[in-house]
């Protein structure tokens, strides 16, 4: 039988945890399957006192990860700190250099230091693997590096983020607040103390610059990427898309133009009847239109000890067969400098949410407005809030403000846009900034 595939293990925290979990309880049949065990050597994590779920009395301890990086008793380093400087960075630098191969579930390390990393890899002859950094255990990055290899990639988009995910799916099944949806979420353990990151659609976008890279032979862009959150989100705007036949999802969508790849992270109105609509609670979904496959879409868990835990195994287990990839599909010196579609040439329909003053005149400016921008109207609608009776409630009271839902044509971003903030602009017509909301097609 062939020696043993000898591991260390870096950041033991949920990730962490899972990974050893899943090595006893499935070690015996992954052998098997390998013809080699597959042993953890050593560990490393801020806290060697600390309770743990799985035992690490047969594993050396290292205080310093860049330490067991470079220790002569492993052969994989596998990295699960975070984070894209510091330790993350040095102990994976380190183990490349030293001839390990990595794996890593590390997305904001791979988002900003992706492409010169992988040259260090291939430098040294070693593997540098990240499926769990993207989608959990949905297999999106060997699906794009190996199963699509075949096919030209035109769009590759999807719900990325859980926390996201999850608050919209109760703001529009329990018809709830943001706020409140959030505060239920950081109770559960979804979202952070401080949730910026997810809500803010950043996760997403670090996810969406390695699906970008791979789906288009790109260098790694996340600077590149326009990128909006969801915290704009209110129950008007679930109502209004439930009674449009939409659903709202934080998409991030990457799709080559004849002016270069548009990278977006956005809340983005879906038909009910696609399947990217039917995705709830913290689940993901990656879509990935190739001009031979079609539309391929997976879905999964894409969080949580189990899932990411599957995935970094799965890297592992490619290891221990002797499989080797680009980390990237093609040698990163051939990677293609990235170019950015040109600014506000994004098409399409969109979603308009104005607060307008109940004012003679104020319609036609609004229209005024859009015309001027050649910006053509699909329907305009006012809204009475959800559970207002009919007759005195829906009546607008004179010359305050009243919800008007507007849903346009295709037409340009950069056109769109003129024409809300000539409307913000405008005093006596609206009374807060307007929201937009891009029309996704599926």
């Amino acid at each position: 039988m062939s020696q043993p595939l000898r591991l260390g293990v870096a950041g033991l925290g949920t990730v962490g945890a899972g990974l050893l979990n899943l090595l006893n309880e499935h070690g015996e049949r992954l052998q098997q399957m390998l013809g080699r065990r597959i042993v953890v050597e050593g560990v490393s994590a801020r806290s060697r006192t600390k309770k743990r779920s799985v035992s690490l009395d047969d594993a050396k301890w290292f205080g310093e990860p860049e330490r067991l990086a470079v220790d002569p008793s492993i052969d994989v380093f596998v990295e699960l700190i975070g984070g894209e400087e510091g330790v993350a960075r040095q102990s994976v630098e380190a183990a490349l250099k030293a001839g390990k191969h990595v794996v890593t579930a590390n997305k904001a390390l791979l988002a900003y230091h992706g492409p010169d990393l992988a040259k260090l890899a291939e430098k040294h002859g070693v593997a540098l693997n990240f499926e769990a950094a993207v989608a959990g255990a949905i297999p999106i990055i060997k699906t794009l590096r190996e199963s699509l290899a075949g096919n030209q990639v035109r769009r590759v988009y999807g719900i990325l983020n859980g926390t996201c995910n999850y608050i919209l799916t109760k703001m529009q099944e329990e018809s709830r607040q943001f706020a409140d949806v959030l505060a239920e979420a950081q109770e559960k353990g979804y979202a952070e103390a401080d949730p910026t990151f997810d809500i803010g659609g950043f996760d997403t976008a670090h996810k969406l610059a390695l699906l970008t890279s791979l789906a288009f032979g790109t260098r790694v862009a996340f600077d590149q990427i326009d990128v909006e959150g969801i915290q704009s989100i209110t129950q008007a705007d679930i109502e209004a898309a439930d009674e449009l036949g939409f659903r709202i999802k934080l998409l991030g969508v990457a799709l080559q133009t004849e002016s270069g790849i548009e990278q977006r992270v956005h809340p983005a109105m879906v038909p009910k009847h696609s399947a990217i609509a039917e995705v709830s609670g913290v689940t993901n979904c990656v879509a990935v239109d190739g001009d031979f496959a079609g539309n391929v879409l997976l879905a999964g868990p894409g969080a949580g000890a189990r899932a990411t835990a599957s995935a970094v195994a799965s890297d592992i287990v490619d290891i221990a067969r002797g499989a080797k990839s680009y980390p990237f599909g093609v040698p990163a010196a051939k990677l293609k400098p990235y170019k950015r579609a040109k600014l506000g040439q994004h098409q399409g329909a969109y979603y308009v949410r104005l607060s307008v003053f109940d004012r003679p005149g104020a319609m036609a400016s609004i229209a005024t407005h859009m015309g001027d921008r050649e910006v053509s109207l699909e329907s305009v609608v006012q809204r009475r809030p959800r559970g207002a009776k009919p007759g005195i409630d829906a009546r607008p009271k004179p010359g305050l403000p009243t919800a008007v839902t507007l849903i346009t044509h295709e037409t340009t971003e950069e056109a769109i846009r003129g024409a809300l903030d000539a409307i913000h602009k405008d005093r006596n017509v609206v009374s807060e900034v307007p929201q937009m909301i891009r029309i996704e097609p599926m």
